[in-house]
């Protein structure tokens, strides 16, 4: 008999809301020294297997819930092919809620965000990594550093839905101002945009610190600072409204919990650019003081309540899955995507043991567009190299031009490559 478990608090969305053009995926991908080896690849792929129980999954569909089942096989790990965060349909999902790619020196895995978030799917890229590295070169990769091997057994917290047990007694409101939207000319192919900015990481940490802020607390800053100056050009003051961007907040570091499966929340921060003109130091104030009032224990566990007392009641849990469905996607149409410009998700320093430092040069993350946002940014560093990935699914590229224009303005140097011709 197969297990099962049911999808976690945040995963209930993401089924309910996937179409047959959009479908909510990421991506994360470390460039090696030396050219994959496939059959290895594969090897690492089934060795993991056991240790990763919450991956090895398919998306299955019941009368009332949809759910999450092993698998027999692990996925053959497939030639990169078109285009980064490719269509995961319904098919795909029902075989498996996970990929892994490889091209030239370059191992990618990209995942429905059903059965995990960006630092469940760092820590499997990494011990994927791990275990490949083990197979080629003859070495023994020690756990830690966000590595798990497949010489371990699974830890039972790695399985919890921790929204259930770290929720609060009290929702908190969801009401928040409607925010400007981007937008563009849709890609007819539907394809991904790629452009990437490579930046020295000590170069960016330094421009954060003085102006007294976190890398991402920067990044925000520049990007809404990017943003107003485009709503400045498109819509007439009347007619503007807020900018805010979309930040995902790990809250393993929040609840000291050690779940693989999501367990993170996003707080929409930004500023009115009606009241004032903001310069790049009051953003980089007003982001801090509004993540230090939002990011404690109490506050977060109001706003997982908001999520998940609502799912306990009796009457919706014995709703049939299409009315559940038909209740979720009206609630993401009022509160999910209308709050914000875009996500900027922010992977920070991804350390690596000692004896995968040698054989790993670069790491990058990639989470794709929303279903109303088309543009979305990633961030990552690995060593001393800081990747920027913007992704769009429309043909303009003024937030990236911009952006990053912005970004050597304050005096970052920035390398740009792109996955358009």
């Amino acid at each position: 008999m197969k297990s099962w478990m049911r999808l976690d608090n945040a995963a209930l969305i993401f089924p309910a809301i996937r179409s047959s053009r959009w479908v909510n995926t990421f991506r994360i991908s470390a460039d090696l020294t030396e050219e994959v080896d496939p059959a290895l690849l594969e090897q690492a792929v089934k060795d993991l297997m056991p240790r990763f129980p919450t991956f090895y999954v398919r998306l299955g569909k019941g009368l009332f819930w949809y759910y999450l089942q092993e698998i027999d096989e692990a996925p053959k790990p497939r030639p990169e092919y078109a285009y980064p965060l490719t269509h995961m349909g319904k098919a795909e999902q029902r075989r498996c809620c996970f990929r892994v790619l490889y091209h030239e020196n370059r191992i990618a895995a990209e995942y429905f965000h059903a059965i995990t978030d960006g630092t469940g799917g760092e820590i499997f890229l990494k011990s994927l990594v791990a275990r490949y590295l083990e197979l080629r070169y003859g070495i023994l990769v020690a756990e830690g550093q966000g590595v798990r091997t497949c010489r371990e057994k699974p830890a039972p917290g790695e399985r919890q839905d921790a929204f259930q047990i770290c929720t609060g007694d009290t929702p908190l409101d969801r009401h928040e101002d409607t925010a400007y939207h981007l937008f563009g000319t849709p890609d007819a192919r539907g394809f991904m945009h790629v452009i990437t900015g490579l930046i020295p990481a000590d170069k960016l940490v330094a421009k954060a610190r003085e102006y007294q802020a976190t890398v991402n607390g920067f990044l925000s800053a520049v990007m809404t600072k990017t943003i107003i100056e485009m709503q400045e050009g498109h819509v007439r003051k009347a007619k503007r409204r807020p900018v805010k961007i979309t930040v995902p907040v790990n809250l393993r570091k929040v609840f000291g919990v050690d779940t693989l499966r999501n367990f993170s929340l996003v707080l929409n921060v930004g500023v009115d650019p009606r009241l004032k003109d903001y310069s790049i130091e009051d953003l980089c104030r007003e982001y801090r003081r509004q993540m230090d009032l939002e990011i404690q224990p109490e506050k977060m566990a109001a706003r997982i309540a908001a999520n998940v007392l609502p799912a306990r009641n009796k009457a919706l849990r014995l709703a049939p899955l299409f009315i559940k469905n038909i209740a979720m996607r009206s609630v993401y149409r009022r509160y999910g995507e209308r709050k914000g410009c875009l996500n900027i998700s922010n992977l920070g320093r991804i350390s690596l043991p000692a004896e995968m430092e040698p054989y790993v040069k670069r790491v990058d993350f990639m989470i794709g567009v929303q279903l109303t946002y088309p543009n979305n940014c990633s961030v990552a560093s690995c060593g001393n190299l800081t990747t920027i990935n913007m992704i769009r699914n429309i043909q303009e590229t003024e937030l990236e031009r911009r952006f990053f224009t912005n970004l050597v303005k304050l005096g970052i140097p920035v390398a740009i490559e792109s996955n358009d011709l």
